[in-house]
């Protein structure tokens, strides 16, 4: 059952689709993702969701199951098949638990979000469909009595499948000595321009290449992020506007480049194509790729991505201190414990100074008598 990519007829942005085996769009799947589509999710993600729900409608088909009729001790079935490796599954033969999972803990966790918010968006829609995954529950209370408007007191949400052992990796920064190699290895001042201004703004690729020109407010120090459909497909993440202060520095970059490169360039995209493909047209995300895969081989630095300067940035403000309501607001995180979860992480070099800032070397305290 193979994903394709579409073009929504209702938003016109990139999305994508499920075919069943006789070529056309499996209904229920279709109906989803054209529902995330609307709600402006990222292409990325809709695309991410359609694998998913490929993989859950691959195994559906090989007992003949209802794709309606599941319940959850059928999805934690799917877990374990998913857990397979890929040419075993189907194969009807045990498995040693010293095999290498199938999927990783983290990519499970992901189907399984995928799979919850399909079945809430069926529930409302279709009575044939019980499945959730996800329960409201009201917060436990002593004794018998329950008092006025109980029902309006605040609960929980509870998970009716939870995985364990799912360790979030520590985000991937790269060093100042590594930034300026990457930044060296530029030939041209518009791939610089960029790299400079994902490690100066915490910006995602995509928030980049949607840049105008009118969002470089020179007067002010600051960059405004603004959602909008753009020809290059490029989107804000969330859909929401946000200012970055920047530092002077990077404006007299930006000029240099509307100087030396882009030059008389129609075009009221910041991020163009001046050397290949039609130029003035605003650069795509195929475009920064190829970028990164030219700076990879000269840095030899094979694992870097862009998305490793917003997690520089990100961990810089941490580390001097900088308020994380903050970092939320510059990151354009929907909410501060998403910021927590990402950036909560801890060096041994971060670990060692705040102890050094604690004073716990400082051996003296142990001497003093707790009433002194």
């Amino acid at each position: 059952m193979p994903v394709q990519p579409v073009r929504s007829a209702a938003t016109g942005r990139r999305s994508f689709t499920v075919l069943g085996p006789d070529d056309l769009p499996v209904a229920p799947i279709e109906s989803f993702l054209a529902h995330l589509d609307h709600l402006n999710y990222s292409p990325n993600t809709v695309k991410a969701y359609a694998h998913d729900l490929d993989d859950l409608f691959g195994w559906l088909d090989a007992p003949a199951r209802e794709w309606w009729s599941l319940q959850v001790t059928d999805v934690g079935e799917w877990i374990a098949w998913l857990r397979l490796p890929r040419q075993l599954r189907g194969a009807g033969v045990p498995v040693l638990p010293t095999v290498v999972s199938g999927v990783s803990e983290r990519t499970l966790q992901r189907k399984l979000a995928a799979v919850s918010s399909f079945y809430a968006y069926h529930r409302q829609s279709d009575p044939r469909v019980t499945l959730t995954l996800s329960r409201w529950t009201a917060g436990a209370r002593r004794g018998g009595f329950e008092p006025f408007l109980a029902h309006t007191e605040r609960g929980s949400m509870h998970r009716q499948i939870k995985l364990r052992g799912v360790l979030e990796p520590a985000p991937q920064v790269i060093s100042r000595h590594d930034l300026r190699a990457l930044l060296d290895a530029c030939s041209r001042l518009r791939d610089q321009f960029l790299l400079t201004l994902l490690f100066e703004t915490g910006m995602r690729v995509g928030e980049a290449l949607g840049l105008r020109h009118s969002d470089m407010d020179v007067a002010h120090a600051r960059v405004d992020i603004e959602p909008r459909m753009n020809a290059n497909d490029a989107r804000v993440k969330g859909w929401k506007p946000r200012t970055v202060p920047v530092n002077t520095e990077l404006f007299a970059l930006y000029a240099r480049y509307m100087d030396e490169e882009y030059g008389a360039v129609d075009s009221d995209y910041v991020f163009v194509n001046l050397w290949s493909g039609p130029v003035g047209h605003a650069m795509s995300y195929t475009g920064v790729r190829s970028l990164v895969l030219r700076l990879r081989r000269s840095t030899g630095l094979v694992t870097f991505t862009p998305h490793h300067l917003r997690h520089t940035y990100a961990t810089e403000l941490i580390r001097r201190g900088t308020d994380w309501a903050v970092v939320q607001r510059l990151l354009g995180h929907a909410n501060i414990q998403t910021t927590l979860d990402t950036y909560s992480h801890l060096t041994a070099a971060d670990a060692r100074a705040a102890l050094v800032a604690a004073g716990w070397f400082d051996k003296s305290w142990a001497s003093t008598p707790e009433d002194a």
